[in-house]
């Protein structure tokens, strides 16, 4: 496996192009337009600019990884003669079956097609595919070059060779695979977002501020970043998201999301990417907080 594609520029797409294309793959990154192409690439670039700051890598390794990866504004284009498609599209099932549907008729029969949702059933996406034993998914952490664990996550009739090739695969790229069944929210975010919803509602009802609340969370129990300052470095609204994915699939209210983040979300206060959220960031604080984040 040596020629990889990703689909998406946006913060995880360009991620994972930057971890496949440092550990040597020849990665097309695929996007609608050559603005979103061109972010993705400025910030892999700065990202291994500051690996190099550091010392991670050296310049040779910068100029390799970014001449490892080629950009492409169709999937015509970018999918033929690759071994692996990563979809990293927006976190909503119409686009995702749209794009397995037209994926499927581009790659060749052996390509491996994995989607990098945090919450959406693979079993649903794979069935918009005459492949469903070659899907399969791969949840990457943000930030992608520096977390270590890949949740895989196999549909209903993904192949064990599907899951041992991507399993071995994400120990080359020097990550931490770990293998779980296809339920909503999967493991990271079924137990990860509950929780930020209750900080939401804790917020909501009054008990503490937002400070406060990120304070006792990391302070008395050793989470490296408070649960409301972690909402707004995914996105409320992939937060809101996928709360709604896991009330729709289990039907229980525990994950209904909370009123007050249905609010921000329609209000535009997204978190970090646009400029507000639970925290105000301004361009020094935003580029702090993401700057911290590869220490």
């Amino acid at each position: 496996m040596k020629n990889i594609a990703v689909i998406g520029a946006g913060t995880m797409g360009n991620g994972i192009a930057h971890v496949f294309a440092q550990n040597g793959y020849k990665v097309n990154l695929i996007d609608i337009s050559e603005e979103s192409l061109d972010r993705g690439i400025a910030t892999i670039t700065r990202n291994l600019d500051r690996m190099l700051s550091k010392e991670k890598i050296t310049g040779e390794d910068k100029i390799q990884t970014l001449k490892n990866i080629t950009t492409h504004t169709q999937l015509s284009s970018g999918i033929p003669n690759t071994d692996l498609v990563v979809e990293a599209a927006t976190e909503r099932l119409e686009i995702k079956l749209g794009l397995f549907k037209e994926m499927d008729a581009i790659a060749a029969p052996n390509t491996i097609l994995a989607t990098n949702t945090s919450s959406i059933s693979i079993t649903k996406i794979a069935a918009a595919t005459a492949r469903p034993e070659k899907v399969i998914g791969m949840h990457f952490m943000n930030p992608v070059p520096i977390m270590k664990l890949v949740e895989i996550i196999r549909g209903y009739n993904t192949s064990d060779a599907t899951t041992k090739v991507i399993m071995d695969l994400s120990l080359k790229l020097g990550k931490t695979p770990t293998e779980v069944n296809d339920y909503p929210g999967f493991v990271a975010n079924r137990i990860l977002m509950p929780m930020i919803n209750e900080a939401i509602e804790t917020l909501y009802h009054g008990v503490a501020g937002v400070e406060e609340i990120d304070t006792v969370m990391k302070l008395g129990m050793a989470h490296p970043m408070g649960p409301l300052q972690l909402a707004d470095f995914i996105g409320l609204d992939v937060c809101l998201s996928i709360l709604n994915v896991m009330y729709d699939g289990f039907k229980n209210p525990k994950y209904a999301p909370c009123p007050l983040l249905v609010n921000m979300v329609m209000a535009n206060k997204l978190g970090i990417k646009s400029g507000e959220g639970f925290y105000d960031y301004n361009v020094s604080r935003k580029a702090e907080i993401v700057s911290s984040q590869f220490k």
